[in-house]
């Protein structure tokens, strides 16, 4: 059958978070949704970060 994904295959490493949450989840439809909600919060972090200082100056990553 060619529409069958032969269990051997493997998806590339920057594509294995996807893969695991598509796979761990038997709906496919809860599977998608699933992988969106979880691509949305990595996006929604830095919006949804609140502290009194707002400006880049005072954030880790800009002190090296």
């Amino acid at each position: 059958n060619p529409l069958i994904t032969p269990p051997h295959i493997k998806p590339e490493w920057y594509f294995l978070f996807a893969y695991a949450i598509l796979r761990s989840i038997p709906n496919k439809l809860g599977g998608v949704l699933a992988l969106l909600s979880s691509i949305l919060i990595l996006f929604m972090l830095p919006i949804l970060h609140t502290s009194k200082q707002r400006t880049a100056m005072f954030r880790p990553f800009t002190q090296t």
